[in-house]
């Protein structure tokens, strides 16, 4: 195993900035679609689901503090049944690192290069998320922890500055028009934290691994926090009719943003650049988390052999849908799904765990154990 070097700041940072990615674009119409002006709202008991979910993979690995979820599944129902959720769980984060390297590249050609094939924009995030995926887990920790920063300061500048143009009225009512609609609103929403998975694979690498719930309230608090902020402030500027008009909300959000005294007119090249970033923290999660888990299927002590194994596959399944409407559908579908894998499994092995009392070699034990 590993040295335990992570902190629980440093797990933070992860949560915060495999959380924060892609989808931050289109969050707001994803929320207006489902509450109308209940966006916030709908938002709110989105996160509060996500919440849920990331609890239960918290105390799972707090059960097992010096296993990943690949190694404790197997403990607790057996090899084949945990196979197969094994096999579940590798093969949705592969989706969702390519449908988040697709989003990626139709956002960059739309706005940015225009003269450029969506396949460039696309291998080269994946290429580069590869080559970094080759790290140890603690060098991993150590690149979020860099990236967090520059990630949560600039969209929260936005997000704050962006309400001088804001109108309360368009906040109201606060349960939307159709309350009936906010279920499949809260799901859509909940699938944009399912990132948060990648905590499993953290878990054992921390230094105090009995603190991971404080890295997990932290983690959601933060990202959940920023996710309701955007959408309050899109929602208030813009309105719930104009929202659904847009593609890419938070982008017109910064575009109708501006610095005090005009210093910068508009904050949307600046937001991009953030934002790149954080679509490459987010695909640097999902992918190292996929090859690892893979390496811990197999019983294999190194990743590594991997991170350019599984590139084709993921490109060739990152250009399958036609077009960006296409896209979101799948991307709206597979996320739905997902919540099966990352928070209905995970419920289903604690309380299996519970009752059968399984539980893993803790930490202390461990070194007692070593010393004797």
């Amino acid at each position: 195993m590993e040295t335990r070097q992570i902190t629980v700041i440093q797990a933070a940072a992860i949560l915060v900035s495999t959380i924060i990615g892609v989808g931050v674009l289109a969050l707001p119409l994803f929320a207006v679609q489902a509450a109308d002006s209940g966006a916030p709202l709908v938002t709110l008991l989105g996160v509060l689901l996500a919440f849920i979910g990331l609890v239960l993979i918290t105390v799972l690995g707090m059960r097992f503090p010096n296993q990943t979820f690949i190694q404790y599944s197997e403990a607790i129902i057996g090899k084949g049944i945990a196979w197969i959720g094994s096999a579940c769980i590798i093969l949705f984060f592969a989706v969702l690192t390519s449908l988040t390297a697709r989003e990626f590249g139709e956002v960059v050609v739309t706005s940015v290069l225009r003269s450029t094939p969506v396949e460039v924009t696309v291998i080269v995030m994946l290429l580069l998320a590869a080559i970094s995926t080759r790290n140890t887990i603690t060098t991993f920790a150590y690149i979020h922890t860099f990236y967090f920063p520059l990630l949560l300061v600039p969209v929260l500048l936005i997000a704050a500055l962006s309400l001088k143009n804001a109108e309360v009225i368009n906040l109201l009512p606060v349960w939307g028009a159709e309350p009936r609609k906010m279920l499949k609103g809260m799901l859509t929403i909940a699938a944009l934290f399912q990132g948060s998975f990648v905590l499993t694979a953290v878990i054992p690498a921390m230094k105090k691994p009995e603190k991971a719930m404080k890295a997990s309230i932290w983690g959601l608090v933060i990202a959940g926090g920023l996710y309701v902020v955007i959408v309050g402030a899109a929602v208030s500027v813009f309105g719930a009719e104009e929202i659904k008009l847009l593609l890419w909300p938070t982008l017109e959000l910064a575009k109708a943003t501006s610095l005090p005294a005009n210093i910068l007119e508009r904050l949307d090249a600046a937001f991009l650049a953030v934002w790149v970033t954080a679509v490459f923290t987010t695909l640097f999660s999902s992918y190292f988390l996929t090859i690892y888990s893979i390496s811990k299927l197999f019983r294999l002590r190194e990743h590594k052999l991997f991170s350019y194994f599984i590139l084709p596959i993921v490109f060739v399944m990152a250009m399958l849908p036609q077009n960006i409407v296409q896209m979101y559908r799948i991307i709206e579908n597979v996320g739905r799904f997902g919540l099966y894998v990352t928070i209905i499994y995970p419920a289903l092995l604690l309380i299996v765990s519970i009752l059968r009392k399984k539980r893993g070699t803790h930490v202390a034990d461990k070194k007692v154990d070593q010393n004797s």
